[in-house]
């Protein structure tokens, strides 16, 4: 379909729809099937009182399911004041979809509660976090086995710990109460790696990119990630860990940070420590010292560089700005970053897009690699005996060879293998083997074109199997 044909006006859940219809034509599902992979299965919508301050406030929140042809449904809490029932159901659609396209047996859910979490006092956001999850758990959208959440925007390690604790108060017979959530802390039953999680699957994405040269080539780019100009918009979790793995590891240079009060340029690249380091001391990024600061944050989208990665909201390039934006590759760090009229115009401008199903993927990843953790009570790590093993070799490779093995060498084969180290090479696996099926379906799938209609083939394909498999056709 051609961008001119799309207002560019759609909701984000009918954007989101709109990038499914495009696989389900080329797969030619029976319309029925079809209908019954977009529907989202239930919302529910809830209003409650809280004392705060001497004042009685009602809150409005969602819990969206989208599918449960895999359980628990999966997906993010966000406490945000622009929060609504559209952008729910999107996001639990779009949840469904990345778990299918990475083999994560989860289906999609996703939360949210209308709130500015800036403007209450600690004490006041337990109290009210408390109360919404009250309110989830008693009407079934909260649970180990059916239902379980992680952070997302406005949320975070503390409200996962405040809503486990609550679920264990209120079902204390339930000995995995710990895996009613992800993301909690790592002392309250989190797992080590998850706080970066979607950060690192950005990083680990880009990096696969970059490993297949007729990707590299029909992007216009060439050699690897080091020096690399690289626009970052967001700089919160997602964005933050996304810049400083790409910066530090792979010598990319960010030559722009975008945040909602403006943005940061510096052509010769910033220096993320450093602008971290002036935020925990500063409340806006004006004035820092490594970069020229701009008011017109969005107007940053447009400059020119090689990756742009949109790490903050949906919809920040629509078609009234698609047409000048001056990237070779964008990486969906965040969830819709582009409305579907503006995808379907860069793809014709010939801007190789990495999408959100794919590149944001890792932080649900992780989460199932921590509910995993939590049913089965055990440490990652805990019974390994790698370390036996490998001075075993170290002992052969002596003795075969005549000599003594260096001493880094011997250490870094000694090393123990921890749990991050695990879940960090999960992750990687996961994001390794998922582009590949990508990229086999963009190979083998007629006119499916660009990656992100072909990552939505991939999963969609693998959910009708699934519904194939029980007898629902």
């Amino acid at each position: 379909m051609p961008h001119t044909e799309n207002r560019d006006t759609t909701g984000f859940r009918e954007n989101v729809d709109l990038m499914v219809d495009r696989a389900i034509a080329l797969l030619a599902l029976e319309p029925g099937i079809a209908h019954a992979i977009k529907a989202c299965n239930e919302v529910l919508q809830v209003r409650f009182p809280v004392k705060i301050r001497g004042q009685i406030e009602v809150f409005t929140g969602w819990r969206a399911v989208h599918s449960t042809h895999r359980l628990p449904a999966k997906g993010g809490i966000r406490f945000a004041p622009y929060a609504s029932q559209n952008e729910v159901e999107a996001l639990a659609a779009l949840m469904t979809y990345k778990c299918a396209l990475a083999d994560i047996p989860f289906g999609g859910s996703k939360g949210a509660l209308i709130i500015n979490p800036s403007l209450y006092t600690t004490d006041e956001l337990e109290k009210i976090t408390r109360r919404f999850t009250l309110e989830l758990a008693r009407k079934g959208f909260l649970s180990p086995a059916t239902n379980v959440p992680a952070p997302d925007i406005g949320t975070g390690e503390r409200e996962m710990a405040w809503i486990a604790d609550t679920y264990k108060h209120l079902y204390p017979e339930d000995i995995n109460y710990i895996a009613c959530v992800t993301g909690k802390p790592v002392y309250q039953g989190g797992i080590n790696g998850r706080s970066e999680a979607t950060g690192r699957g950005v990083q680990y994405a880009i990096e696969e990119f970059f490993l297949n040269p007729d990707h590299v080539k029909q992007s216009g780019l060439e050699g690897n990630l080091e020096g690399k100009r690289i626009v970052i918009q967001g700089f919160g979790n997602v964005g933050s860990h996304t810049a400083r793995f790409l910066s530090c590891e792979n010598g990319a240079l960010i030559t722009a940070i975008i945040k909602s009060d403006g943005a940061l340029i510096n052509d010769h690249g910033i220096n993320i420590d450093d602008l971290q380091v002036y935020l925990t001391e500063n409340p806006s990024i004006k004035g820092f010292p490594g970069a020229t600061y701009t008011e017109n944050g969005l107007d940053v989208l447009e400059k020119e560089c090689d990756i742009l990665i949109p790490a903050a909201l949906e919809n920040q390039i629509t078609l009234k700005n698609a047409h000048n934006i001056n990237a070779h590759v964008i990486v969906e760090a965040a969830n819709g970053p582009l409305s579907y009229g503006a995808d379907r115009l860069l793809n014709e401008r010939g801007i190789f897009i990495i999408p959100d199903a794919y590149a944001n993927v890792g932080g649900v990843t992780v989460s199932y690699f921590e509910w995993i953790r939590n049913l089965s009570h055990m440490r990652f790590g805990r019974m390994q005996e790698n370390r036996v093993k490998n001075t075993l070799i170290a002992d052969l490779l002596e003795r075969v060879s005549g000599e003594k093995l260096p001493a880094t060498m011997r250490e870094a084969l000694l090393k123990e293998t921890t749990e991050l180290d695990i879940v960090r090479s999960g992750l990687r696996e996961t994001m390794r083997d998922t582009y590949q099926q990508i990229k086999h379906t963009m190979a083998t799938c007629e006119d499916a074109g660009d990656m992100r209609t072909a990552a939505y083939i991939t999963a969609i394909r693998k959910i009708a199997h699934s519904y194939q498999d029980i007898g629902v056709y």
